[in-house]
């Protein structure tokens, strides 16, 4: 995760004193681009890291090199134990490596950066149930991402059929607790969802990650692709400016703010059918106005039809 490059990044200038994007990316296995962006990402969290320009310039450490934590002020150890922290709180490796950095603190610096590291808990435990062990599949995958070994795919598509591939596994994400592999074949760059993974074996063979490439860039990618495919319908919604903030926050990315209309704001929503949209705006009643396109206003007109029909003969005397 990216907490533990960090910190080994920085492990990295302590020993060597100076280095480059070049250096950082040889010896942690990752691009130069992402190597770049993790020594940014450790001068803006406050850490006393700055780049040096010219021939024989890099990224160097104040105050020179050092083989410990010693050389960080009090404000900085708690800037990178507040990074760190988060993560140990959930694997237990990450909390061991957290208990030995912070014995390589000097003793006054100890008792805030332990406090940074335990200011924030992460737990990924939905209300009323455990948390979900990380399938096996998921922990055979990771294991060969990070050995940059070939694997073998039996995989189910959507129609159920399986079929068998080879491929190299580049990164896992875990989206809403679905597990996604993105990996390279020979038909390019392409996304698999574990469940439908019936089985994985290691060949032996090893790989060379894509140059520039970087996973979080990479899902973001997917992502947009994806949120185009599934808004395939807009629509043109008016309704007041006090509640849409609540609209933006159920539909997230599918409704956009375009403009106002007199009194009422413009809104879009998109979803990949007009019931679907429908679906979202029935139960704002009156308080919305679908301007286009007519294919959702007669979705909502048959939605209320539905449900005065089902309701109509209730008896509301009690009410």
């Amino acid at each position: 995760m990216r907490a533990d490059r960090l910190v080994a990044v920085l492990l990295l200038m302590q020993a060597r004193g100076r280095v480059t994007a070049a250096d950082v990316a040889a010896e942690l296995e990752i691009s130069v681009a992402t190597a770049r962006r993790d020594l940014e990402a450790l001068s803006t969290a406050g850490i006393p890291v700055y780049p040096q320009p010219g021939r024989n310039g890099g990224w160097q450490l104040v105050g020179g090199a050092r083989t410990d934590l010693s050389g960080l002020t009090a404000t900085e150890a708690q800037a990178l134990f507040l990074l760190v922290g988060p993560a140990a709180s959930i694997a237990p490796d990450a909390k061991a490596a957290l208990r030995k950095l912070v014995q390589a603190l000097p003793g006054t610096f100890r008792e805030h950066a332990q406090a940074a590291a335990e200011a924030v808990v992460i737990d990924p435990a939905r209300w009323g149930e455990h948390v979900k062990e990380r399938p096996e599949l998921v922990r055979r995958l990771q294991d060969s991402v990070v050995r940059r070994e070939r694997v073998r795919l039996v995989y189910s598509g959507r129609g159920r059929e399986t079929s068998e591939r080879v491929v190299d596994p580049l990164g896992l994400v875990d989206k809403d607790d679905v597990w996604y592999l993105i990996a390279w074949t020979e038909k390019g760059q392409r996304t698999f969802r574990i469940d439908r993974v019936v089985d994985t074996a290691a060949t032996g063979e090893t790989f060379e990650r894509p140059d520039g490439f970087e996973l979080s860039s990479a899902w973001a990618e997917i992502v947009e692709r994806m949120e185009e495919r599934r808004s395939g319908l807009t629509a043109t919604v008016l309704m007041d400016e006090r509640f849409v903030w609540v609209m933006r926050d159920r539909l997230g990315r599918n409704c956009e703010v375009d403009g106002t209309d007199g009194d009422r704001v413009r809104l879009k929503v998109t979803a990949p059918t007009p019931l679907m949209i429908a679906q979202h705006l029935a139960g704002w009643g009156g308080s919305i106005e679908v301007v286009d396109p007519p294919s959702v206003q007669a979705e909502l007109a048959r939605l209320g039809r539905e449900l005065t029909q089902r309701y109509a003969a209730v008896d509301h005397r009690d009410e």
